[in-house]
């Protein structure tokens, strides 16, 4: 069965690929809320797109509340699925992301490498899934339980659709989401993502603008000061130790500074250049009119200094033997008309709280000026490793692969961070940097096929 399995996946190539293709074309970034589309009319495009290609392969699908839409293939004796396979159509925003070197909602294969936004992250995996269960069910393979294909719209921004979701609909009993690594990840941190404001009168710092994700690392923030020559400024660009590129610029009486660094995932900010934090420790080496905005600006940079990413400077180092070392980003920040507010993201192993890092960050903040302005958050997740569940998809991803299955822990919170007993399963391998909510985000048609393989061996294993 399983060289039958192969087979089938391969030849379906070009299938799983037009499919993939057409998911890609759809922007489906959050938007406003409009009749219909509780998330935007992007995601909801998406969503009867994914509807549509289920339906016409003859699974029995449905879309619930306008947020999720399932796709069922369940033997006629069984009564409700017994494992869910959980993707998302929503994605990261593109548009304007510096770096992209094709169109980030066209994709493009160059040398047997896919481009495009969500060939990873999760239109990629959703693809390889939907053809893993057409090719159980266009092969007739025998299932003693069922499967279902959970595609969901909001995962991004807080998995809002989860929640409406499960307000009306059981999940199936085991779960897993192709939404971060193989083998499989049966621990994720905690995660904090909260917001900050301060009030501030006059200053040298006419506006800053940083970031615009509030899970990634930023990658471009920018600032108008007065007050300053070009040159002043570029020759204290020069003597600040940052490995972040500045572009100093003239802009009518006043100056432009532009600083890119590079983007990386909120629980991975030691491979990424934070633009934000790089630029406001530049602005804390000129010599600004004294004032609370200046207040601000030193203040946020003592507890969130350029480089650091273990949060060590708010009081929240902290790392344990299952879940790692924590991890924070000062992901958004912006400065204009008196007002600042900007977004910090944090990842915290097993050993902490929420209301630990609550505390912790609420000194900190009003140590550097600002208020605390609520946040949104969860509590680490954890699933046994021992679980029969888990050891049957390392027994998969043992025989496909050819190498020895683990559980590994993550600081990513993924799709299933709220469900119990599930567990991540795919999609990135080793230490490859995919660009996962970054200019050029890639995957090998390779790395797609063999997960189409691992997924389809995976619903034969647990239902079969």
């Amino acid at each position: 069965m399983h060289e039958q399995i192969r087979k089938y996946i391969y030849e379906n190539k070009q299938r799983l690929l037009s499919v993939l293709e057409e998911l890609v074309a759809i922007r489906s970034v959050k938007g406003e809320p409009v009749q219909g589309a509780p998330f935007g009319t992007g995601p909801r495009a998406a969503l009867d797109k994914m509807a549509g290609i289920c339906r016409n392969t003859g699974f029995d699908t449905r879309i619930c509340s306008d947020v999720v839409g399932t796709a069922d293939l369940v033997p006629e004796d069984c009564k409700f699925p017994s494992l869910g396979i959980l993707c998302h159509l929503d994605v990261v925003p593109a548009d304007g992301q510096k770096g992209w070197e094709t169109d980030p909602f066209k994709m493009c294969e160059k040398d047997g490498v896919l481009y495009g936004r969500g060939v990873i992250d999760d239109k990629g995996p959703l693809a390889a899934a939907f053809i893993a269960m057409k090719c159980v069910k266009d092969l007739g393979i025998p299932l003693k339980k069922g499967v279902r294909l959970l595609f969901g719209t909001d995962e991004e921004n807080g998995s809002e659709d989860l929640a409406i979701y499960r307000k009306k609909e059981n999940l199936p009993e085991f779960v897993f989401t192709p939404d971060a690594s193989f083998p499989v990840i049966n621990i994720e941190k905690g995660m904090m993502r909260s917001r900050f404001t301060a009030a501030y009168h006059g200053g040298d710092i006419i506006s800053f603008h940083g970031g615009s994700i509030p899970n990634a690392v930023p990658d471009h923030a920018e600032c108008i000061v007065s007050g300053f020559s070009a040159e002043e400024i570029k020759k204290a660009a020069d003597n600040y130790t940052s490995s972040a590129e500045f572009i100093v610029t003239e802009d009518k009486d006043n100056v432009k500074i532009e600083c890119i660094g590079r983007s990386a995932h909120a629980s991975t900010p030691e491979s990424g250049i934070n633009a934000v934090t790089a630029l406001m420790g530049l602005l804390s080496c000129l010599p600004l009119t004294a004032g609370k905005q200046t207040d601000i600006i030193s203040g946020l940079t003592s507890v969130f200094p350029f480089g650091e990413t273990d949060g060590a400077s708010v009081g929240l180092k902290r790392s344990d033997e299952n879940s790692g070392a924590l991890t924070l980003v000062f992901s958004i920040f912006d400065m204009e008309n008196g007002k600042c507010n900007g977004c910090i993201d944090v990842r915290f192993p097993v050993c902490l709280s929420l209301s630990d890092v609550e505390k912790a960050e609420r000194e900190a903040l009003e140590k550097a000026g600002c208020k605390f302005d609520g946040y949104m958050g969860d509590e680490p997740h954890i699933t046994d490793a021992d679980s029969d569940f888990v050891k049957a998809l390392l027994s998969v991803y043992e025989r496909i692969e050819g190498e020895k299955g683990k559980c590994i822990a993550i600081g990513g919170g993924t799709y299933v961070h709220n469900i119990e007993g599930g567990v991540a399963f795919g999609a990135e391998r080793g230490d490859t940097d995919y660009h996962m909510h970054g200019a050029n985000e890639f995957i090998t048609v390779d790395e797609l096929m063999k997960d189409a393989l691992l997924f389809a061996e995976a619903i034969v294993e647990i239902c079969g």
